[in-house]
């Protein structure tokens, strides 16, 4: 560090030694500029007594605007700006003080005032010239270091981040990689350069630039991207056998920075990427900032995006409340490195504790609560049907009745599309915490809402996962059913929404997210088959194991006959039921619940399921076999 600090001094004294001899020319360059060559021995006092002025005055103005304190080989437009501001600060000054010197008479009466404009002039093309210099050479000696052996990249997207792109390669002679063009679909980006790259095509001509120029790899630099197209250019890299990676998609930037170290390989989250969405920052932040934020289930993969998201938001305490102390501890070395500033409280207990959870609500007067602890595992919960009961409707009553006694202002219960007509044991208890939630909305003035999505991809023992294990061990892949399909979501992208839901809630709302089409899990394996570099059926087979006990061939997000009424924003729907909770008979309906689980009578359990849920079929289902993961 002291070397490279030594080093950097060593350069800046250079550059004072250049300005010294720059301000001498400056000086002497405009007097020669206003006047005939024969007057300049006239006036050579004059010049002599300005260059001693200037050299005394501009080079302490630099150096309180800090020009001897930069890397110059970075130098952007914002140094061009402070090489402005100080020059010109520097030539008034230096004006001023030769204009007192000839008032006093001790320079020539007669000498020429318009020689100090001309001196701002050339100061200003001198010194900000010198500087730019520097970046000019240090580029083209990288440049020309990358270009002995670099290999050639293709730019997908001539936007910001494509910019940003190739200024990051042109720069690092360690990435060893050389832009060669960009392609975009805008036509009037056609024929133009960014940096020295020219943009040579369209995204769909990627084939034929593929098959007629020499390209090593190719960079897809476009954020906010629809599937569709990272699906078209990846296709055609890995038919090519070319590689390929890209930045992550908008909802994974979302608090980052754009630049080539968040560059990775094609994931299928890229395949499936759906049309970006913004958010109300006011109204989000209105509804989180300088509050009390507790997470239950913050462990967990949604919990903890909640917990990364609402720390954005500067709440004024973030209560990491979980059951399991790794990822506790996990998320809170996390949100703690990167919000060092944020009081975080992290707390280990379980939701079915009701004990326990009054006193954490009693002792940490949470405002805004996110209720994402939950069983999410439908073969799992299938064979475990007491402990689906206790967790996801027992712990929701417990959560929710200490956040009415404790006045919370906003409660939102994380649901999942399998509480619509469900048929598991795990989507019944789900629509039962929905409707414990919701009758505490009825019951008393409390923003309490519901926000209901189908699956995201990566959470912890989901199906993507899941298939990369498959794959890497070398086979098979399983599969359920060839038709089965299901909602998927990015889980950055569910949480933004559940952000934005949260905040427009006024309580007793279910909302439901825009999850857009339904993906068959077939084509999901497929497309993580070749993703790894590999043929499905002929590298990597796909078996079929039959559906599984609580399963559905396709999901809802609402009932039959539940009609959905757009919100404020494009991607987020409000459900509307004529459907009303009786609270005494839904309270009557969970003690029992809780005594039958207590007695593990799990036929009863499943019975009772039908009964209090509207168009539940849990005992439809085939009775429990765990016969497949996936």
């Amino acid at each position: 560090m002291d070397e490279v600090k030594a080093r950097h001094h060593l350069r800046n004294r250079y550059v004072l030694a250049g300005d010294l001899a720059l301000i001498i020319v400056s000086v002497m360059g405009s007097f020669a500029l206003r006047l005939d060559v024969g007057q300049l021995p006239f006036y050579f006092p004059a010049i002599l007594i300005m260059s001693g002025v200037a050299l005394v005055v501009k080079t302490s103005t630099y150096y309180f605007f800090g020009l001897y304190r930069r890397l110059w080989v970075y130098a952007s437009t914002h140094e061009l700006r402070l090489i402005t501001v100080a020059v010109t600060t520097a030539s008034v000054l230096t004006s001023g003080v030769m204009l007192i010197l000839i008032s006093a008479g001790l320079v020539l009466p007669g000498m020429p005032r318009s020689a100090l404009g001309i001196d701002w002039l050339i100061s200003l093309v001198l010194i900000g010239g010198s500087r730019f210099a520097l970046r000019i050479l240090a580029e083209q000696s990288a440049a020309s270091r990358g270009t002995k052996g670099g290999r050639r990249a293709l730019i997908i997207g001539a936007g910001d981040a494509g910019a940003l792109v190739v200024r990051e390669l042109q720069k690092s002679s360690q990435l060893n990689l050389i832009p060669i063009g960009f392609l975009d679909d805008d036509r009037a980006k056609q024929k133009h350069e960014i940096y020295g790259v020219p943009v040579i095509g369209f995204v769909h001509d990627i084939a034929d630039i593929l098959d007629n120029r020499r390209i090593d790899e190719v960079i897809f630099a476009i954020p906010s991207a629809p599937g569709r197209i990272v699906r078209l250019v990846n296709d055609a890299c890995r038919i090519k056998g070319i590689s390929s990676r890209t930045m992550p998609g908008l909802y994974e930037l979302i608090g980052g920075r754009v630049s080539v170290n968040r560059l990775r390989e094609v994931d299928i989250t890229d395949l499936l990427r759906r049309e970006p969405v913004t958010i109300d920052d006011k109204l989000v932040g209105s509804s989180l900032s300088g509050k009390r934020v507790l997470v239950t289930g913050a462990g967990g993969s949604i919990g903890s995006e909640i917990c990364r998201q609402a720390a954005r938001w500067n709440p004024s305490e973030l209560v990491l409340l979980g059951h399991g102390e790794n990822s506790i501890f996990e998320i809170l070395l996390e949100v703690q490195g990167n919000y060092p500033s944020l009081s975080i409280h992290p707390l280990i207990a379980d939701v079915r504790d009701s004990a326990r959870i009054q006193s954490i609500f009693d002792a940490y007067r949470p405002e805004v609560v996110f209720h994402a602890a939950a069983h999410k595992h439908v073969p799992l919960m299938e064979i475990n049907i007491e402990e689906a009961i206790t967790n996801n409707v027992l712990g929701t009553r417990n959560v929710t009745q200490a956040a009415v006694k404790s006045n919370v202002q906003r409660l939102v219960l994380i649901s999942t599309d399998k509480a619509v007509r469900p048929v598991s044991v795990m989507g019944a208890t789900k629509r039962l915490a929905e409707m414990i939630v919701l009758d505490a909305a009825q019951r008393g003035e409390h923003s309490f809402t519901v926000v209901r999505f189908g699956n995201v991809l990566g959470s912890r023992g989901s199906v993507v996962p899941l298939f990369k294990q498959q794959i890497a061990r070398g086979g098979p892949v399983t599969v359920t059913h060839p038709d089965m399909m299901r909602y998927f979501m990015t889980i950055p992208e569910a949480v933004h929404l559940v952000m934005q839901a949260s905040a427009m809630g006024r309580g007793g709302e279910v909302f439901l997210l825009n999850m857009g089409q339904q993906v068959k899990i077939l084509d999901l394996a497929e497309d993580l088959i070749r993703l790894s570099g590999l043929e499905p059926g002929r590298d990597i087979e796909i078996t079929f194991t039959g559906i599984r006990p609580g399963e559905k061939l396709s999901e809802d997000l609402w009932e039959d006959g539940m009609r959905s009424q757009p919100t404020e924003h494009s991607e987020i729907f409000r459900a509307v039921s004529d459907e009303d909770v009786d609270g005494k008979k839904l309270a009557g309906a969970v003690d029992e619940l809780a005594r039958l689980a207590s007695q593990s009578e799990t036929d009863a359990i499943l019975h009772m399921l039908d009964e209090v849920i509207p168009s539940a079929a849990v005992r439809s289902s085939p009775p429990p076999g765990l016969t497949s993961i996936v």
